[in-house]
This record gives C-alpha cells, structure tokens and sequence, in this order.
C-alpha cells in the first residue's frame, strides 16, 4: 500500500511554482512550472503516466494556459518519462540526454525494485537541444538553462536558474533528506559542479531534484555526505574491501537517517572506478552495481512507491 503522503505545489514566488511529491524516494521526483502571461515553462515531467497526469491537473489548478516549453534536467526516467504527454511542447534538454532518453526506451520492471505502474509510454526525447546552455523567457523573467559543466548525477545535468528571483531548479545535483546518487555519472565531479556550479550561483530557494524545497545550507549536507563516501572509498579499497563490503562496514553517522540507504553501495562502485583511473561519466558495470544494492538491501528489491 502506498502510503506516501500527497503531493504539493507550492509558489515559490511569484507566477513560479515547485511540486514536490513526498517522500522524494526512488522515482519520486519534484518538478517545476513557471507561468507567464500566454503560456507555461514546466521543469521536468514524472515517473509514470499517473503521475504525471497529476502533475498536469495542479497546474491547471493553476492557470488555464497550455505548456509551451518542457525542459528536462537530466535523462532519467522519474524527470522524462511523461514528456509524451505534452504534446504541444517544445521539448528542451541537452544534446545527451536526448541521445540518453532515446537510448532508454520504455521503462520496465527489472527485478531491482518492486512492480511500478508505469502506464502508458511514448519515447518523447528533447528536440531542441544545447551543449552548454539556452536562455528561456517567461514574458520578462529571464530562465537560465545550463548544463553542469561535467559529468555529476549523471553525463547530462542541467540546472535552471531564475537570477532575478534567487531561484535555482537543480533537479538531481540535490536530494535533501535523500541518499545522494551518482553511479551513472560522477563523485569527484559532483563535488566539482557543487562547489564551482551551484553555490555560486547564490540561489536562496533550491527546487532539488527529490525531497523538500530548501536554500543553501543543502549544498552544504550534500557534499558533506559526498566527502563522506569520497573517504570510505579510498580507505576500503586501500583494505581490499569491494563496494559492497564497504557499504556494509560503513558508520553512517548523522546520514544514517537518509532515504534510499543503499544508494552508497552505487556511489561506492562509482568512486573505485575512479579511483582506478576511470574518468569521470565513463561507462562502467552499472547492472553489478544494482545487483549489489539490492544484496544490501537483505536482497529485497528496491522499494518505489512510484
């Protein structure tokens, strides 16, 4: 049974809006919307159809105007896999994670995390695409969309940054009160884009990825668990620790409360590889790495309440 809690939109300020759906877990992503005066910017759509039919109604609840522009923050399927269902949009992403949604395909359940309704799918990638970034317009409110820089979260991160409000949608750099994930992009980079990307930006409201809508002080926790992991990593494979020992060793300290503990185990693999020499967003056992979150996990699947 699902007992999340509802989501929420919130108005961050004005004509700009956060929807959060709690509690931020895996595929319980935050999207966005900016409404202007013939027409709205969403950031980001949801994991499946459900919700992001539910994510439409709340901004209808909003405005009757029509979605004109769908940016996405990154390639994974909780940020794109309801891009279909806007069907008058202009799709905006950067050039990989066009090439990265295209790759993906429909989602399916693999065996690592519980059965999901995924409903109904079309592959919907971005066809408007950039390498480093595009400047939209909400009427008069400048929306700076750029990507990362190198590779974080993932190879395709891009931030929206709306200068004149302080507002920063970062999709998946952040994930206050959640495991931060960079298996499928980098550690040392995502240290690099946090600390040279994101807190320069000076944001005072942060519409992360996953979990509630906050300020600052979340870059802060987010490399701080970064470091954390960044340690571990050199000091097991110093031991001759594999991933998964590590994670099992490990003293959590003040992250043992984060959502999605077994995230670490994936970070753990992301950071040997580097550690080996691999650059950082370089492809490596992905499906190893799942497999042992999964053993972390007391071999259950993965839980979504997607």
């Amino acid at each position: 049974m699902n007992t999340t809690p509802p989501s929420e939109t919130i108005e961050i300020s004005d004509g700009v809006y956060a929807y959060v759906q709690p509690d931020g877990s895996w595929f319980l992503n935050n999207t966005g919307f900016i409404v202007g005066r013939k027409g709205v910017i969403s950031v980001d759509t949801c994991a499946t159809e459900r919700r992001t039919r539910s994510y439409l109604e709340s901004i209808a609840a909003v405005t009757h105007l029509p979605v004109r522009t769908l940016v996405n923050t990154h390639h994974h399927a909780d940020h794109t896999y309801g891009n279909f269902l806007l069907p008058g949009a202009t799709v905006v992403g950067h050039e990989q994670t066009r090439a990265e949604v295209m790759a993906f395909g429909r989602q399916v359940n693999r065996g690592v995390w519980n059965d999901v309704e995924w409903g109904e799918f079309e592959p919907a990638p971005p066809f408007l695409t950039y390498t480093t970034g595009i400047t939209l317009w909400a009427d008069e409110l400048r929306c700076d969309v750029r990507h990362a820089g190198v590779p974080a979260h993932t190879t395709n991160d891009s931030l929206i940054h709306l200068p004149e409000r302080s507002v920063l949608f970062a999709g998946d750099l952040l994930f206050p009160g959640g495991t931060p994930f960079v298996l499928m992009g980098s550690l040392s980079g995502a240290i690099e884009v946090l600390e040279k990307v994101v807190r320069p930006l000076g944001a005072r409201t942060i519409v992360s990825g996953h979990g509630p809508v906050g300020g600052p002080e979340v870059i802060d926790d987010m490399l701080d668990y970064l470091r954390f992991v960044e340690d571990l990593a050199r000091r097991a494979r110093e031991a001759g620790l594999t991933p998964l020992e590590a994670a099992r060793e490990a003293c959590p300290g003040r992250f043992a409360d984060l959502l999605d503990a077994e995230r670490i185990v994936g970070n753990l693999h992301r950071a040997y590889a580097e550690l080996d020499g691999a650059t950082p967003g370089a492809r490596i056992d992905t499906a190893a790495a799942y497999r042992d979150m999964v053993a972390y996990n007391g071999g259950r699947p993965l839980t979504s309440h997607a």
